[in-house]
């Protein structure tokens, strides 16, 4: 993949940022750094290798859910400032 100027700026749309010239530059190396670094660990021999599923070989040992002091459904909705007798009503905020 080649990092150029019109795929920093793309990326700069999609990210939201506006980066001065130099940063755009700094980064285009540290992607093509990053891209280097990942197609040398394409090179590896992983034939055999079973894949990792888990970093640590501890256990995770959970407890039950349990429903402690649960307030019905009426009772929540009466504090609310607007609301449709099943649900909170809230105003929208975010447009996609």
């Amino acid at each position: 993949m080649q990092i150029n100027k019109s795929l920093i700026s793309k990326l700069e749309k999609l990210s939201r940022l506006e980066l001065p010239e130099t940063q755009k530059d700094k980064l285009a190396g540290d992607l093509s750094a990053i891209l280097d670094m990942v197609e040398k660990l394409s090179e590896l021999d992983t034939e055999g290798v079973k894949p990792l599923t888990y970093i640590s070989d501890a256990v995770f040992i959970g407890r039950e859910d349990q429903v402690k002091n649960q307030v019905d459904r009426d009772k929540a909705l009466a504090n609310a400032p607007d609301q449709d007798g099943k649900h909170f009503k809230l105003p929208k905020v975010i447009d996609l």
